[in-house]
């Protein structure tokens, strides 16, 4: 006997107890087996509601007919709609309080219709019922001989197969997908930044890459964004660091942070075109042979500290050292790469994840090219540090805390920039108004309350001496 998973929430007093007593008293009769999962009391919250979807076939909103389809239901049935659940089944519930009228029904029915439009689907059915009287549970009702749409049963029964799109997808492995993502924690979904998601018992680093648009929570329009908050419903693409097969019977997954915990739930669409068009093209010239016409060992020294540290300082010591010893280096510098790569980022929080990325992977190709590679910027988040140094082979990232209190880093103030910020004319500056993370294992940290600059850059120097 097949088993099907029917999700239950809507409204308090709406009548889901009854109902949900009429289903399982039923389902002996139905060529179906059904369990129910219901949430009921307050409203469940989204890290839940998207966690019971991932584990269920079809879902069902109960409404009391009296009241009807309210906006936190619609927010409820776009959701589990966009996390691509069979189908999504309206129950009108207590017709018979309302004198089974078929105007009272054609009016929800019409809001569903709306509601299915908007997400492009037709996977939405909207059913009279009276889970008192068992109405339209299981056998059509004398009571309302004006409906002649399918029961509750029926209605659970005829999820559509999957889209076209979804048909003929390549099962070939890939690693680039659109996905729509259910964001479930208070700190937002960056653009370009890269989480974990479960796939079986492993984690796959995931990259967003670039989000598309969110579902107005109100509206349910599309609406451009740059970040996902808790409880927005988005549409992404994800880059993950190794290929997988796309089935579409399993395409919901979980995504967690660097710790491992949950902060949404996805939904895989379809593989990118370009996931399969564009190959790695295998180079008979390698970076140990460009490596090795240097005679050097090439890697990527990460300076990271508040503005006014002093990581531009040591850097440039660093750079004119290795230079007179003969070795091959570039210093990418972070205002010197927003005059050019990256001048068209800001300092949000986004911008700022963006910056890193693209850093990163410049750095990456001139440590492939051979070179000593030294980068300066304030990089104040982990997760960011941490996407870099997954770039990389073991040893080749050097992560060096330019370790600087406040108060001296703004005592400096080369710039004057804290000055602006502590005015209110420089907004996101870290250390201010944006928070700086500070590194967890850095292979070196630099206090620079007790060492000079130029002792700061000998003890770099030392380390990259060891390492041969």
């Amino acid at each position: 006997m097949n088993v099907l998973s029917v999700l239950v929430c809507g409204a308090e007093a709406s009548g889901r107890t009854t109902l949900n007593a009429r289903i399982n008293h039923a389902t002996g009769r139905d060529r179906r087996h059904i369990t129910i999962a219901d949430f009921s009391g307050t409203q469940p919250s989204t890290l839940v509601l998207a966690t019971a979807a991932m584990q269920s076939d079809v879902a069902m909103v109960v409404v009391d007919a009296r009241i009807g389809l309210t906006a936190e239901m619609c927010k409820q049935a776009g959701m589990l709609l966009a996390l691509g659940l069979k189908s999504v089944v309206i129950a009108v519930n207590k017709m018979d309080l309302v004198g089974y009228a078929p105007e009272v029904f054609t009016r929800e029915e019409q809001k569903c219709k709306q509601l299915a439009e908007r997400f492009g689907s037709h996977k939405m059915f909207c059913v009279p019922i009276s889970a008192l009287q068992g109405d339209n549970i299981s056998e059509h009702a004398s009571n309302m001989a004006w409906y002649s749409g399918p029961t509750l049963f029926d209605a659970f029964s005829k999820a559509p197969g999957d889209d076209a799109r979804e048909a003929v997808v390549e099962r070939r492995p890939a690693h680039q997908f659109e996905a729509t993502v259910v964001w479930v924690v208070d700190r937002p979904m960056l653009q370009g930044r890269s989480y974990l998601m479960r796939v079986g018992a492993a984690n796959v680093a995931a990259t967003v890459a670039p989000i598309k648009y969110r579902l107005d929570s109100c509206t349910l329009q599309h609406v451009p964004a740059k970040t996902l908050d808790c409880g927005d419903v988005g549409v992404c693409n994800l880059e993950l660091d190794e290929p997988i097969a796309f089935d579409p019977s399993a395409v919901r997954f979980r995504l967690l942070d660097a710790n491992e915990e949950t902060v949404g739930v996805v939904r895989l669409h379809f593989a990118l075109r370009r996931s399969q068009n564009v190959q790695w093209q295998t180079l008979d010239i390698n970076k140990s042979a460009r490596a090795a016409l240097m005679g050097q060992r090439p890697c990527v020294v990460w300076f990271t500290g508040l503005s006014g540290a002093g990581k531009s300082t040591i850097a440039n010591l660093v750079e004119k050292r290795l230079h007179t010893l003969g070795r091959h280096t570039y210093l990418l510098d972070g205002d010197n790469v927003r005059h050019g790569l990256n001048k068209d980022l800001g300092f949000t929080d986004a911008d700022r994840v963006e910056n890193i990325r693209r850093v990163a992977e410049v750095a990456r190709l001139m440590v492939d090219a051979g070179l000593v590679v030294l980068v300066s910027f304030i990089s104040p988040f982990r997760s960011e540090r941490r996407m870099a140094r997954a770039l990389f082979a073991d040893s080749e990232f050097i992560e060096v805390f330019v370790d600087t209190p406040i108060d001296v880093a703004e005592s400096r103030d080369p710039k004057g920039l804290y000055v602006k910020a502590r005015r209110g004319e420089l907004k996101n500056f870290t250390g201010v108004d944006s928070p700086y993370e500070v590194p967890e294992h850095p292979e070196l940290r630099l206090d620079t309350t007790r060492s000079t600059a130029e002792e700061c850059a000998q003890e770099i120097l030392r380390h990259l001496e060891r390492m041969g």
